[in-house]
C-alpha cells in the first residue's frame, strides 16, 4: 500500500484534500477509474485484519428526490459518482475500512479530483443494492468522487462554516508525552512530527477529530478515541468516530512511509489506559 508515496507528495496531498459537496456534470474519467479498481484489488485488508471490498457506484439512475437524501456532511450536488466501502462485523471493522478507504481519497486528490466522505443518514438501502450487500455485511460509509465545480455554492460554503472544516485542533490538545497528560511539542516527536501532523489534518465526521496520540517509548506511539458516546453510538453496530480512528492511522503511516519511518500497528499491552480515552492501537517501529 506504498504506492501512493512514489506518485505524489503525501503531505502536499493531504493539505489539499478538502470535502467537495459541489460537482461538475462531467464523468469520472475511465483512466482515472482504473486507477481506483488497481488499489482496490490491493486494499483487502485494514490493520486489523478484517477483510475489506470496495465497489464503484453510478448513481445516474437514482432521481433528484433521492439524491437530496445525501448526506451526513453536507448537501451533495452535481456527484453521480460513489465508492462504496464494506467490511463485515468484527472487532477493529470500522477502523479497518476507514485506513483503507482513506488511501482511495488521496489517491483521488492525487487525480485532481474532488471527494467527500458520507456516512449516517443516507439511504444504504439503494446502495447497498449496487453495492450488492450480504446479510453479514456493513455499509458504513460511501465517498463522493467528481470534478469540483468551478464556484463553490452557498450550501457549501455555509457547511464549511457550520462544520468548521477548516479549523484543526493545535498540537496541545491532540498530541500528548508518554504520561498522557503533558501536551507533546513538536520538537519532541523524534522524526514523527510529520507523521502527526497529518493526522491533525485528517478529516472526520462533523470535524470532531476524536483521535488523542500518546508517545510512548523507542517511538512508539499509542492511538486513542476520545468517544462521543452518544453521537458515536445512534447508530447501531456503524461508529463513524472508530471509522475516523482508522483514517488518522491511515495518513500516520503514509506520512511516516514518507519520511522512511516504517512499522506496523499492534495492540500493546504496555499502552497506558487513560481515563475517559479508549485505546485503538499502537505503532510499533520496525
Amino acid at each position: 500500500m506504498h504506492n501512493l508515496e512514489a506518485k505524489m507528495d503525501i503531505m502536499e496531498t493531504i493539505k489539499k484534500r478538502a470535502s467537495v459537496r459541489s460537482y461538475l456534470q462531467k464523468p469520472v474519467e475511465e483512466n482515472k477509474l482504473s486507477r481506483f479498481k488497481e488499489l482496490m484489488e490491493r486494499l483487502g485488508e485494514g490493520p486489523f485484519g478484517n477483510p475489506v471490498r470496495f465497489k464503484i457506484l453510478n448513481l445516474e439512475s437514482l432521481d433528484q428526490k433521492e439524491m437530496r437524501s445525501l448526506g451526513t456532511y453536507g448537501v451533495i450536488k452535481g456527484a453521480r459518482c460513489f465508492l462504496a466501502g464494506v467490511v463485515k462485523e468484527g472487532a477493529g471493522c470500522m477502523e479497518d475500512l476507514g485506513y483503507c478507504m482513506e488511501h482511495l481519497v488521496l489517491e483521488a486528490t492525487s487525480m485532481e479530483l474532488g471527494t467527500c466522505w458520507l456516512g449516517g443518514t443516507f439511504r444504504r438501502s439503494n446502495f447497498a443494492r449496487q453495492a450488492a450487500l450480504s446479510s453479514d455485511e456493513l455499509l458504513p460509509a460511501i465517498v463522493a468522487v467528481g470534478h469540483p465545480a468551478d464556484k463553490d455554492t452557498f450550501a457549501n460554503r455555509f457547511m464549511k462554516v457550520t462544520a468548521g472544516s477548516h479549523k484543526r485542533k493545535p498540537w496541545e490538545a491532540v498530541f500528548y508525552s508518554s504520561d498522557g497528560k503533558t501536551p507533546l511539542g513538536e520538537n519532541q516527536a523524534e522524526g514523527y512530527a510529520t507523521a502527526l501532523e497529518a493526522v491533525r489534518l485528517a478529516p472526520s465526521a462533523l470535524n470532531r477529530q476524536p483521535w488523542r496520540v500518546v508517545k510512548g517509548k523507542e517511538h512508539r506511539y499509542h492511538f486513542y478515541l476520545n468517544e462521543s458516546f452518544i453521537y458515536n453510538r445512534t447508530m447501531g453496530k456503524i461508529h463513524l468516530q472508530n471509522l475516523d480512528m482508522g483514517i488518522a492511522m491511515c495518513h500516520f503511516s503514509l506520512a511516516a512511509h514518507r519520511e522512511g519511518l516504517y512499522g506496523s500497528w499492534e495492540q500493546d499491552k504496555e499502552a497506558p489506559r487513560l481515563k475517559g480515552l479508549q485505546y485503538t492501537a499502537t505503532w510499533v517501529p520496525v
